[in-house]
């Protein structure tokens, strides 16, 4: 990381920003197009004991993000939060406050009907943290559940100094 002044090491400072961002974006190598294929996501995510964090994505049974896995299932994944922006008219200075993740891992399409159960639980209730909602459990069988195991991840952020 260049500026390791916003660098922010502590892992549950970084949990707690993940907890903050409401989209996640992944992005895979698409070989057969020879660019990059990015998507916006809603996720989920667990910590396991030992602080192994795997984030989990829904999406229709069907769809080119699922060949440019089937090819290459390794992604990276970007996620922001906190954005203010910070203008000096007088100075003609203008900044972003922001607190961000990027990191990367293997997508893995969760095939066990009980697993994806799970997972769907984990993602609806990342947006539902006040109540768990129940969602309608014929969803499971029409919907493709991903999860992205963490391998490595970095955060930052901007503060403007008062």
């Amino acid at each position: 990381m260049r500026r390791k002044d916003r660098e922010i090491s502590d892992h549950g400072e970084i949990m707690e920003i993940m907890g903050e961002c409401d989209v996640c974006r992944l992005a895979f190598n698409d070989v057969v197009e020879g660019v990059p294929y990015i998507l916006p996501l809603n996720f989920g995510y667990v910590e396991d004991i030992n602080g192994n964090v795997t984030l989990y994505f829904h999406g229709a049974t069907e769809g080119y993000k699922y060949d440019v896995i089937a090819r290459d299932p390794r992604a990276t994944f970007e996620m922001d939060c906190a954005h203010r922006l910070v203008s000096d008219r007088g100075r003609g200075y203008c900044t972003m406050e922001y607190r961000s993740i990027i990191g990367r891992g293997n997508v893995e399409i969760i095939t066990d009907r009980d697993k994806k159960i799970e997972a769907l639980t984990v993602l609806t209730d990342n947006y539902h943290r006040e109540r768990h909602f129940d969602y309608n459990q014929a969803a499971v069988d029409r919907t493709t559940v991903m999860a992205l195991h963490i391998e490595k991840m970095t955060a930052k952020q901007r503060k403007v100094k008062a």
